[in-house]
């Protein structure tokens, strides 16, 4: 059906698979997909550079591709471009703590201009953002997962093509929810 938008995805759940809690399946529409988790599985009690994925939930906020690597997304969510001197502050000394911010060469951060192509796509969460709290975690996105697929630093990774279709169906009114 041309010219029809997709109906949003209500529910996301993400949650660890048995036997290995770096590794997930996310439940949507009745259809598991299998995901990568965080290298220390998924924790209540969030802290910075825990290795953790945040268990709650969560709305997606915005999408984040590299216009180089691929076309716009078609996605209900906001879009915005990654460019070369963007970065996320992971410092919770930083006012910026937890938020994007244009960076210098020498300034510390996680770039997401990146050539291993895990950021090419990303979907931000509200996770640690009402209100930001220094330490409890910060750059938690849904990603791309490397292609040997090992743990991430606590963001939900998968393949390409899943997430693609995924942003397709999310809105600003869809509910992730990650739990053990």
């Amino acid at each position: 059906m041309r010219g029809k938008r997709p109906i949003g995805l209500t529910i996301l759940r993400i949650h660890a698979r048995p036997g290995d809690r770096r590794q997930g399946i996310m439940t949507l529409a009745h259809r598991g997909i299998p995901v990568v988790l965080g290298r220390t599985g998924i924790r209540a009690n969030k802290r910075e550079g825990d290795g953790a994925t945040p268990s709650g939930r969560f709305r997606p906020l915005r999408v984040w591709w590299r216009p180089d690597r691929g076309p716009r997304p078609r996605t209900q969510l906001p879009v915005s471009r990654i460019e070369p001197s963007l970065a996320w502050c992971e410092d919770p000394n930083d006012r910026r703590y937890n938020r994007p911010f244009r960076r210098a060469a020498n300034e510390p951060g996680d770039r997401l201009w990146r050539s291993d192509r895990l950021y090419d796509l990303l979907v931000e969460i509200d996770h640690n953002t009402r209100p930001r709290v220094a330490g409890r975690g910060s750059a938690v996105f849904l990603h791309v997962a490397r292609p040997d697929r090992a743990a991430t630093a606590g963001c939900v990774a998968m393949a390409v093509g899943e997430l693609q279709r995924l942003l397709k169906f999310l809105s600003p009114k869809t509910k992730i929810i990650i739990h053990f």
